[in-house]
């Protein structure tokens, strides 16, 4: 007897192949069937009118917190994910010392938006290895989860105070190296690093893996080599401003040290700047002429995300912006009120040194959300240009003086620049490279200021009733197969006899996820922006039910994916 039988669903396998209708049988965990299955089951499920596909991968998230106060990942399983990738941007909680715990709770909420009252009583913090840190999420999450090893937590917790503002000596290069060694043999996914300037910890200072030399970050790769199923992840300046010459030279490098594949966050595709989305392309096929595999992560939709001049937020990584963001409220207002000041800050918001974020720099086409002072109510819901051309005021004094009136508290939602067809035309181009992946949603970061958890779903329903970019087919691919194969999953991405049964089941003519809302239900009475899932009728992992009717079951069947059990090694093409 089966555990459960799907019937009569319209199977989108995840290779691409043409959806047919067929019956899905699952026995302990795995899909044992496929095609009309007249044997009988504990559960049945009647499948007509709806699609299965398998359960999405998401590549890139920071649920290395979360997952302790949300283990079913809620933000991300209502919408059909069943594997996630966290770990990301050299950013982990272990290893990690009991002193450390304090500074790194500090740097996850300035660097990753995690509410520090969350971090403080959501997460027990009672590990210091890497593999103590998995075991405590073994079996207690709704998703199957795989973590990479930070480069932050390695030099932290080798070089203590250290760390920041100094180069490794050779005997502290040796010990990081012995214990990224000891972290991916207890069932790390491989290696991440930063180096961006938009990473700082919450003293201010650059992340520890920022100070690192160029030999340091290639002799930690090296090590990966060793390790089976084993994979890099890297942000850098360039993945926002357009990469430089040593940049793209040093993806490629650690590429050829770790003999894996590299992915980068993120590729932002927007018509009016082509030639940095071209040069971006070219960083990849460098990696690629050189023997060695450099991916590029970018969101199939326009994610949802709301600022604010009072709490940190990308505004801050304007150039020259952080030194009058950075000060004390009452010091910013005043900052802010100065005429000399607000040219400054405009001119630098509209410079070529903003890279991406000049996109924040269109002052006119930010929506005013949630106010906080009564004179500032009758501007709630309204675009910034409409107010300003009522007053005869620029765009930009007129957002300034209406934040101001809040004390900063005013949220913002930036009107996309980049929804325009040239764009999304550019953007169905690059998902058609084998070096352009789906994915970017920093789901488990940056809780209150944005929503990128619910692009499976919106993505999908896109697919089926929007832009119809690509197939229902080649988007569920998107999704499932080729993340799944970027990390050398075992048995996942596919439907196929003998994979894991990890499936999503949804009604084809409503698939959605709803606008973003404020909720404040995380530990310590904070909140974060959620977007309910629509039409998923079922999210199964490991052949258990997640999400029935885009509730919550409560059941916790993910597995910790760990590195050479779950994963198999990703030749890059000098091995191929």
């Amino acid at each position: 007897m089966l555990d459960l039988l799907l019937k009569g669903g319209l199977v989108v396998d995840g290779t691409g192949s043409p959806a047919k209708l067929s019956d899905v049988g699952i026995l302990d965990g795995r899909i044992v069937a496929i095609g009309e299955i007249d044997e009988s089951a504990s559960e049945v499920i009647d499948a007509s009118d709806l699609v299965v596909t398998p359960g999405f991968v998401d590549p890139h998230t920071h649920y290395d917190a979360q997952l302790f106060w949300d283990p079913a990942a809620a933000s991300s399983s209502k919408h059909g994910v069943t594997s996630v990738m966290a770990g990301n941007c050299g950013f982990t909680l272990a290893p990690i010392a009991a002193k450390d715990a304090d500074y790194t709770r500090r740097m996850m909420a300035k660097v990753e938006g995690m509410p520090l009252a969350a971090l403080e009583s959501g997460v027990p913090w009672n590990w210091s290895t890497f593999g103590e840190y998995l075991d405590r999420l073994d079996g207690n999450i709704g998703v199957n989860a795989g973590f990479l090893v930070g480069h932050c937590a390695l030099r932290r917790n080798v070089m203590g105070d250290e760390a920041v503002g100094n180069e490794a000596s050779p005997s502290q290069l040796a010990e990081m190296i012995s214990k990224l060694n000891d972290s991916i043999k207890a069932g790390g996914m491989g290696f991440s690093t930063t180096l961006s300037f938009t990473h700082s910890d919450g003293d201010g200072e650059p992340v520890a893996s920022r100070w690192a030399s160029r030999d340091e970050i290639l002799a930690l790769c090296r090590a990966v080599s060793a390790h089976e199923g084993t994979t890099l992840e890297y942000v850098t300046d360039g993945c926002l401003r357009g990469f430089s010459d040593d940049e793209i030279d040093l993806m490629a490098e650690m590429s050829l040290a770790a003999r894996r594949p590299l992915n980068w966050n993120v590729l932002t595709i927007d018509s009016a700047e082509p030639e940095r989305y071209r040069e971006q392309l070219s960083a990849l096929e460098h990696a690629a002429s050189r023997g060695g595999r450099s991916v590029a992560l970018t969101m199939p939709i326009l994610v949802e995300m709301n600022m604010s001049f009072g709490t940190h937020c990308a505004l801050f990584m304007l150039p020259d912006w952080s030194e009058v963001m950075s000060l004390p409220v009452p010091q910013r207002i005043e900052k802010l009120r100065d005429p000399q000041v607000r040219a400054h800050l405009l001119a630098r918001s509209q410079s070529s040194d903003a890279g991406v974020f000049s996109r924040l720099a269109d002052w006119g086409r930010y929506q005013i959300g949630d106010v906080y002072t009564p004179e500032n109510l009758v501007f709630k819901g309204r675009q910034v240009s409409e107010i300003a051309a009522e007053r005869g005021e620029s765009d930009f004094d007129t957002l300034l003086d209406i934040v101001i009136a809040d004390d900063l508290r005013t949220i913002l939602w930036p009107l996309p620049t980049d929804d325009d067809q040239a764009s999304w035309e550019l953007r169905a181009e690059a998902w058609e490279r084998d070096d352009v992946l789906l994915g970017g949603s920093d789901a488990g970061a940056h809780l209150d200021r944005m929503c990128g958890a619910s692009y499976t779903t919106k993505f999908i329903g896109d697919c089926l009733r929007g832009k119809k970019l690509v197939s229902l087919e080649r988007g569920v691919q998107m999704l499932t197969q080729e993340p799944a194969e970027l990390f050398g999953l075992r048995d996942r991405g596919v439907i196929a006899e003998g994979n894991w049964a990890d499936l999503v089941i949804f009604d084809p003519a409503t698939i959605d996820a709803g606008d973003a809302s404020l909720v404040e239900d995380l530990p310590g009475g904070t909140g974060r922006l959620n977007a309910e899932s629509i039409g998923v009728k079922r999210v199964i992992v490991n052949g258990r039910s997640v999400v029935i009717d885009d509730e919550l079951t409560g059941d916790l069947p993910g597995v910790v994916l760990r590195s050479g059990r779950d994963t198999k090694t990703v030749p890059i093409p000098a091995d191929a």
